[in-house]
């Protein structure tokens, strides 16, 4: 899937389909992102995450969702209410996993 360290977003958004079907509001929401790739990494933040869960904040924790690649491993979404993707965790890039 990757061969210079770069992770695209597009593979991020099959992984969803096959295993958050119903996620269409993730789905749509990845696709409007600006960020497209990003190079491999322990986690990329896609939303400004200053004051989390504050009023006002644009960071507003809902739940996280847990897919499985086949290379990359686990990786956790950090999802925000209004179906919105924060951020985006790759455990495998995490040291002590």
């Amino acid at each position: 899937m990757s061969s210079q360290g770069i992770f695209k977003i597009e593979w991020l958004i099959e992984l969803i389909k096959e295993q958050e079907p119903d996620r269409l509001d993730l789905i749509n929401h990845l696709k409007k992102s600006e960020i497209k790739e990003w190079y491999k990494r322990a986690y990329v933040g896609l939303v400004n995450a200053i004051k989390p869960n504050q009023p006002g904040s644009e960071w507003q924790f809902e739940e996280n969702i847990e897919l499985h690649h086949p290379t990359e491993g686990t990786i956790i979404l950090d999802i925000l209410k209004g179906g919105r993707v924060g951020g985006i965790e790759f455990l495998k890039y995490i040291p002590h996993y």
